[in-house]
Parts: C-alpha cells; sequence; structure tokens
C-alpha cells in the first residue's frame, strides 16, 4: 500500500508576498507513517489563500497554498487505515486529530497543529533540494500533496471532483454557518451580505433550515438568478438605493430587520451594515 518512490510534478509556489505564484517543478516525498500521498483532481481558489499571497496573513515562504480540493489517494504511509489507494478523498484545512484541546471541546474544533511543516517538523515539498512550506495541512495548488492521515476525509467515488471540492471550505464554511453557528430556525428572516460561493452556501443553509425569508445582497446583479434558484427569497443591490442598505433591510421588514444576519465578504463597513 505504501511506496517510497519521489513524486516530481508542477505546483504553483508562493516566494514573496504580493508577487505572483510561479509554477515550477517540485518534489513531493512518499508519505511517512500516518500520512496519505492525493492525487489531487480539482481545487477550488478561496480568499483566505488571496490573503497569504497580499502578506494579510502571514505564513512562512515559500508555500504552496489551496486548501480546498478533491482527489485520490495516491499511497499511504505506516499505520494509515481510514484510507487506501484509489480512494477518492477531500483534505481537510480543520481537521479533527481527536487529542488536542481545541479538538476535544464540545463546541468545535479550531485545529492547531497546521504549523507548515508535517509531524515530524520536515516539508514533504522540495525544489532544487530546498524545503517549501506546506499550507493548512492541505496544500492542494499542487498536482500531488501529502496530508496526515486526520486531515483526509473520503467520500464517494463517484462525486465530482470540480463540484465537491467546494466541501472543503467554501460550502462548508456557509452551510455551517447558517446550520451549525447561527442555528437558523423555521420561519426566521436573514440577509445574506455577499452572493459568492460562500454566500450561496449560506442561502442553502437558510433553505434547509426552513427560513421563511431570505435576502440577498450584493453590488452585482448578475448573482441574483444563482441565489434565486438556490432558495432566496429576495434580492437586493445597494447600488439601486440612495440609503444605506441596512435602512432598505428595516423597510422590507417592517421596521424590525431580518433574525439572521450574514457578511460573507470580510469588509468592515460591510459588516457595520450586517
Amino acid at each position: 500500500c505504501s511506496t517510497t518512490s519521489v513524486i516530481k510534478c508542477k505546483a504553483a509556489v508562493i516566494w514573496e508576498h504580493k508577487k505572483p505564484f510561479r509554477i515550477v517543478e517540485v518534489e513531493v516525498a512518499p508519505p511517512k507513517a500516518n500520512e496519505v500521498r492525493i492525487k489531487i483532481l480539482a481545487s477550488g481558489i478561496c480568499r483566505s489563500d488571496d490573503h497569504v499571497l497580499s502578506g494579510a496573513l502571514q505564513k512562512t515562504l515559500p508555500v504552496i497554498l489551496g486548501h480546498e480540493a478533491a482527489g485520490v489517494v495516491e499511497s499511504i504511509g505506516e499505520g494509515v487505515t481510514s484510507v487506501k489507494p484509489g480512494d477518492k478523498v477531500i483534505p481537510l484545512f480543520l481537521a479533527q486529530c481527536g487529542v488536542c484541546s481545541c479538538c476535544l471541546h464540545p463546541k468545535g474544533n479550531i485545529f492547531d497543529k497546521a504549523t507548515g511543516l508535517m509531524a515530524d517538523g520536515t516539508s514533504r515539498f522540495s525544489y532544487q533540494g530546498k524545503p517549501i512550506y506546506h499550507f493548512v495541512n492541505t496544500s492542494t495548488f499542487t498536482e500531488y500533496t501529502v496530508v496526515p492521515e486526520y486531515s483526509v476525509a473520503k467520500i464517494d467515488p463517484a462525486a465530482p471532483p470540480e463540484k465537491v471540492c467546494l466541501i472543503g471550505c467554501g460550502f462548508s464554511t456557509g452551510y455551517g454557518a447558517a446550520i451549525n453557528s447561527a442555528k437558523v430556525e423555521p420561519g426566521s428572516s436573514c440577509a445574506i451580505f455577499g452572493l459568492g460561493g460562500v454566500g450561496l452556501s449560506v442561502i442553502m443553509g437558510c433553505k434547509a433550515a426552513g427560513a421563511s425569508r431570505i435576502i440577498g445582497v450584493d453590488i452585482n446583479k448578475d448573482k441574483f438568478p444563482k441565489a434565486r434558484e438556490l432558495g432566496a427569497t429576495d434580492c437586493i443591490n445597494p447600488l439601486d438605493f440612495k440609503k444605506p442598505i441596512n435602512e432598505v433591510l428595516f423597510d422590507m421588514t417592517d421596521g424590525e430587520g431580518v433574525d439572521y444576519s450574514f457578511e460573507v465578504i470580510g469588509r468592515t463597513d460591510t459588516m457595520v451594515c450586517a
């Protein structure tokens, strides 16, 4: 089940903050004990990756980013039992190791072991003999990656990689915000500021929870048809109004406002409105 061969493949590497990715041929070492090497089939791009690129999120460089993917297990290290070569999987950037204090806490698992290196303090990536750092135990902007066994979730082999890769971050973040964090209730009203991948996932979560009114807010009206298709009852563009959008929402809800408000953009001004 395991292999000792190094794989040479292409990867998009960040060498400096605020500088473009460079696609180079890297070497990916075989998995060690309790590790899994994955062939990446599809990877989404998340704003968190851009935060590293811009320098807003500081990580040790050079680094291979990416944390929203689907792939196939290529090989496994000693002691791995949950997956085998050929299994289709999703790498997990917020893993459940089941040991650290965060994972043992009943309210969540803000995992704290993603240091940029594997458990033994070394990297599985190298370029011209020098190490390249991992990103949140996933590093999916590469044709092959190595992750801890606890950072792998086996999925249905028939699942389309270009769609299920979004479960790795975008979908679960938005859907989970509605279902797990806000705990949206049947008959409630919700506003979602930002109708990108995460915002659309919030809409799906609100609909699944039984919300009776789901108001999507975005300055790009091209996003409205998909939002309505997924469950939005109203879609509004702040640029269509002369008053602040939060006042518009109060007008739409008889002065009461909504029961749950989701800011899915990451801007302080929209946070204030929400």
